[in-house]
């Protein structure tokens, strides 16, 4: 008997540490340092994308920000800043805010400067890019402006290529 109960202790603990994280759980900061509350989003869709201010794709913070004022009713646009591509975003936090802000009147939510890949990859990409967290899909990041979707219950629905413009109907399409 104490046996059977130790197998059922052990089979307990084991079903319960795979337990799939919601992203709503996970912690980051904005881009001045406060903490965000992710749970704030529910109810509407986000889309992450990892930015930089000396890319080439550095033009879509453009169609991020014409995304963002179109469908903020039903979607949170976070700019998440990296700079492991290329050292293509080798700013400080403020000087980031500043240049989105001047350059491209950014006022979606922009977070701090995070790693998106390797052994100091920042949790909501572990959740992003791993399907034993997210329960959808496995990816790696590829480049800037790489754009992953959560719906509105926190469910992971795809990601795009840095090629893939913000306002395409591939994303728009998931906003209808």
């Amino acid at each position: 008997m104490k046996n059977l109960i130790l197998i059922i202790m052990a089979i307990f603990s084991f079903n319960n540490s795979n337990a799939q994280k919601s992203i709503y759980d996970i912690a980051i900061n904005d881009i001045s340092g406060i903490p965000i509350d992710l749970n704030e989003f529910k109810g509407k869709h986000v889309l992450f994308v990892n930015v930089a201010s000396e890319c080439g794709f550095t033009s879509q913070y453009a169609g991020l920000e014409e995304l963002h004022q179109q469908y903020k009713n039903d979607l949170i646009v976070i700019g998440l800043p990296c700079n492991q591509f290329g050292g293509q975003e080798p700013g400080a936090e403020k000087e980031i805010q500043q240049f989105c802000s001047k350059n491209f009147g950014v006022s979606f939510l922009m977070t701090e400067k995070i790693e998106v890949k390797g052994e100091n990859k920042h949790p909501i990409y572990n959740w992003l890019t791993e399907k034993k967290i997210n329960g959808k899909s496995s990816s790696s990041v590829k480049w800037n402006f790489q754009k992953y979707i959560v719906n509105g219950e926190g469910d992971f629905v795809n990601y795009f290529y840095s090629t893939t413009k913000p306002m395409s109907t591939k994303i728009t399409s998931i906003l209808k």
